[in-house]
């Protein structure tokens, strides 16, 4: 058993998530972030990858205080989970995540992460241990499950994405793709990682809805995972 997980990603016209130097870049505007808000606040939990915390510092809280509300008469905490996929443990201790906002936080970590940094990221987050070399996305989305996390979002890095939809994870996808090119052959984009060589083992999507937005479209995918279908 695992949560039911939604990738939402903003990625340029040619298909990257920001610079080839990592930095951050603004592809969409008010109303995508009004709708991503809107769909953290329907989850039980948020996920990134250690790269997008080390590069963006996001806290991941839920902006709108009208929703804050609905979750609490909802008998939910202010904000869901907040979750860092992180092998070597190297999370920052001030790191946005960690303090901005009440609620769990959750970092998970491979047997590579020093016993060191692993208590000191326990004072602030609970740490979850899942994997050898890196963290075994399957085991730690079955302890999520385990902690009553069901409805599961991930907002990146693309690193953690691919990671993710190879294993078989994802069961939606929502991208909104902006009006802007970066370019850049080391730019990272929304699945990174060793990528696949022949057609049969491409991952194929159902488009649920391709919707004009702002200067750009908001396409809603279900992922066909193999096995499943």
């Amino acid at each position: 058993m695992r949560p039911y997980v939604i990738v939402n990603v903003a990625v340029s016209a040619d298909g990257k998530l920001s610079t080839r130097e990592r930095r951050q870049v603004k592809i969409s505007g008010k109303d995508d972030f009004d709708r991503v808000d809107e769909l953290k606040a329907g989850c039980d939990a948020i996920m990134v990858g250690i790269g997008t915390v080390l590069a963006d510092d996001p806290s991941l809280t839920v902006k709108s205080d009208a929703r804050i509300d609905a979750r609490a008469r909802n008998g939910k905490p202010e904000h869901p989970v907040r979750i860092v996929v992180d092998s070597k443990g190297r999370t920052p201790p001030d790191a946005k995540i960690l303090h901005k906002g009440p609620g769990l936080r959750i970092i998970a970590v491979s047997d590579m992460a020093s016993e060191g940094d692993v208590t000191a990221l326990k004072q602030h987050a609970k740490v979850i241990h899942a994997g050898g070399e890196f963290v075994d996305l399957l085991i730690l989305l079955e302890k999520l499950h385990e902690l009553g996390i069901n409805r599961l979002m991930v907002e990146g890095g693309g690193t953690l994405i691919w990671g993710l939809l190879s294993a078989g994870l994802v069961d939606e996808l929502l991208v909104f793709v902006g009006n802007i090119i970066i370019g850049g052959k080391d730019a990272p984009t929304l699945a990174d990682g060793t990528g696949y060589i022949y057609e049969p083992d491409f991952i194929s999507l159902e488009l649920v809805h391709a919707l004009p937005m702002e200067e750009g479209v908001l396409i809603h995918w279900k992922v066909k995972n193999k096995g499943s279908e």
